[in-house]
């Protein structure tokens, strides 16, 4: 891993696992903890992390823009008014020319030298923003539900994954409901078997978070419990910390 701060990728097999949310809330967390945080929309032409962020009207320029040499990172970047520490770099509406793996990748090197974290929002599949995302990246964050089409995908995604190291794939079961999950016979324990990595984190589902996500506010800046409480849990085990991990079965 290059020295600096850390390029983490946030991806999985299927829409709808909440991806965006993680990639928003965990870096809220992270930046109201004093880190330096960049959150990086992959998804070319259906960006909507300025959305969950609140950003929307305030990106102007995007990755394609400082990745081709159109602009500065300092010039694309925008800081969250409510967050100090919390940066966007949107997607481009519309790609000009491809960016390239070569090109993304001495982004982040960019990157790494002004952030302690960059969490970059991949596409969902397995397509040219997940490559995009995945290429540069340091480490990876599988996320997932634990409906069992969700947990499949998440295995395909795993096999894609297969350059990284031991301890640098991760995944997070998101939105989980207890009675979804009796209904189910499931536990978290069986999600972990099928996709075969270290579980990083378990978020509840959350009535505040889809609320928060639709009025552009980040949830951790609202609440402390819930969601955003499985959010700032795994911002600290991002960071080293020694969290017990809360099992809902």
């Amino acid at each position: 891993m290059s020295s600096g701060g850390q390029c983490i990728a946030v991806v999985s097999g299927k829409g709808g696992t909440g991806k965006t949310s993680l990639v928003s809330c965990a870096g809220t967390s992270l930046a109201l903890m004093g880190r330096r945080v960049l959150c990086l929309d992959c998804d070319v032409g259906l960006r909507n992390l300025d959305l969950a962020l609140g950003l929307t009207d305030k990106a102007l320029m995007d990755f394609s823009d400082v990745a081709q040499g159109r602009c500065s990172l300092d010039s694309a970047v925008v800081e969250h008014p409510k967050a100090p520490g919390l940066f966007l770099l949107t997607a481009p509406v519309r790609s000009r020319r491809p960016v390239a793996q070569e090109e993304m990748a001495a982004l982040l090197d960019t990157i790494r030298s002004q952030f302690d974290y960059c969490l970059l929002d991949a596409p969902a599949g397995l397509g040219y923003g997940f490559q995009l995302a995945a290429a540069g990246a340091d480490r990876c964050i599988v996320v997932t539900t634990a409906d069992a089409s969700s947990l499949r995908d998440a295995q395909h995604t795993v096999m894609e994954l297969h350059r990284f190291p031991g301890g640098s794939l991760h995944l997070v079961v998101n939105r989980v409901r207890r009675k979804m999950l009796r209904q189910l016979h499931a536990t978290i324990d069986d999600a972990i078997d099928r996709a075969g990595l270290p579980l990083l984190g378990v978020v509840p589902e959350d009535d505040a978070l889809s609320l928060s996500m639709n009025q552009g506010v980040p949830l951790p800046l609202t609440s402390s419990q819930g969601a955003s409480l499985a959010y700032r849990n795994i911002a600290k085990r991002l960071q080293g910390e020694r969290v017990p991990l809360a099992r809902i079965k």
